[in-house]
């Protein structure tokens, strides 16, 4: 017989938010590990907020609500809470209840600027690695480096002299905020121009066949046995960011023991090798024979079957770029300043690690239960 369309709710409802999570579920794995890491900054957490005052939102939920945003592409932070408000997945896995409230996209901004402030979120990252190596998931010996270009949240439009001069426009364009401007034949760079939207983000193009933009760059350390990143910054756009945010990297790993780093062509340099074996890193750069004055690398470095290995692994680093840019959403990013979206980039990346961090300890639960 046909079923009834109407809905009576029952009076008294015995209902956990742990039932509606199916046992299987992939967030699951994920939440232990973030709650892990989060015991092991309670410290932290308690010299950030008084001991006396109004309540504010836990650090804790703050940082699982922030990683959910990056998890499932929430396009904004008013989207984000309004989406928490119904949906049971999100209130379990930040850790509310069913008929807590949901707080203001305004306290949750202000609240989010409180852990840049105090640097949360790279001690957060700092944490999970340290998870990582005690599982003995990290290689100290074998490192891959590169960086990415990440489109800032400003406007061709925005790029106008520093000296406020108005020569950017074109005068028959008529009034109004959105303007049509017309820069033909008028020269324009980063030591004339500025963004007045976003001032820290830089006009560049990552090649000669494209075209120039505003934005950042994102840089990647990422260790060869598992493929995880140990190191993750924003620097401004230019072309000696990659190198110089490199070696700073590289710099943050414990000891002088022998190292290799691989990269692409765009490190093949002298300055950057000789500053590598420098610091007793032998650089495994691609070379770039056709570069004027020849490549950095000879066949010192390249005749060992190490350089041929590492040149293989290091374009794993394009998986966390990738996973970065189409779930993470830091092709063009929705912040504004440099320490914002630097923050950003290394939640990004922290995330991309304990996803691929779940997944492994999957897979070896699943072989040690053959």
């Amino acid at each position: 017989m046909r079923g009834s369309d109407a809905m009576q709710e029952s009076l008294f409802t015995v209902a956990k938010l742990e039932d509606f999570v199916p046992a299987d579920h992939p967030l699951r794995p994920i939440r232990s590990l973030i709650n892990e890491a989060l015991v092991r900054l309670n410290g932290l957490f308690n010299t950030i907020y008084a001991d006396t005052g109004r309540a504010s939102i836990a650090p804790e939920k703050l940082l699982r609500a922030m990683l959910i945003q990056v998890f499932f592409s929430v396009r904004s932070e008013r989207q984000l809470v309004e989406q928490i408000r119904y949906n049971l997945l999100y209130r379990w896995f930040i850790g509310l209840a069913i008929d807590d409230e949901v707080w203001d996209h305004s306290s949750f901004s202000k609240n989010r600027d409180r852990l840049l402030e105090h640097r949360v979120v790279e001690n957060f990252f700092t944490e999970v690695m340290t998870l990582a190596d005690k599982r003995k998931l990290l290689s100290k010996d074998h490192f891959s480096v590169d960086g990415t270009l990440i489109q800032a949240w400003a406007s061709h439009k925005s790029f106008t002299p520093k000296d406020c001069s108005d020569n950017d426009g074109d005068p028959g364009a008529g009034p109004g905020r959105n303007a049509p401007a017309n820069w033909h034949g008028k020269p324009r760079s980063n030591a004339t121009h500025a963004s007045t939207t976003d001032p820290d983000s830089r006009l560049f193009r990552k090649s000669q066949n494209s075209a120039a933009i505003l934005a950042y760059q994102g840089h990647v350390l990422m260790e060869h046995r598992s493929g995880l990143v140990v190191g993750a910054v924003v620097t401004h756009a230019d072309g000696y960011g990659e190198r110089a945010a490199a070696l700073a990297m590289l710099d943050t790993l414990p000891g002088r023991h022998p190292r290799t780093v691989a990269a692409d062509k765009a490190y093949d340099t002298r300055d950057f090798v000789q500053a590598c074996r420098q610091r007793c890193v032998t650089p495994h750069v691609a070379s770039h024979s056709t570069r004027w004055g020849g490549s950095a690398i000879d066949g010192r470095t390249t005749r060992h079957t190490g350089y041929a290995i590492s040149q293989t692994i290091r374009k794993r680093i394009e998986e966390h770029f990738g996973w970065g840019k189409t779930v993470g959403r830091i092709r063009q990013t929705v912040y504004r300043g440099i320490e914002r979206v630097d923050q950003h980039f290394k939640l990004t990346m922290t995330a991309s690690n304990i996803v691929r961090m779940a997944r492994i300890f999957s897979a070896m639960g699943a072989a040690a239960s053959r």
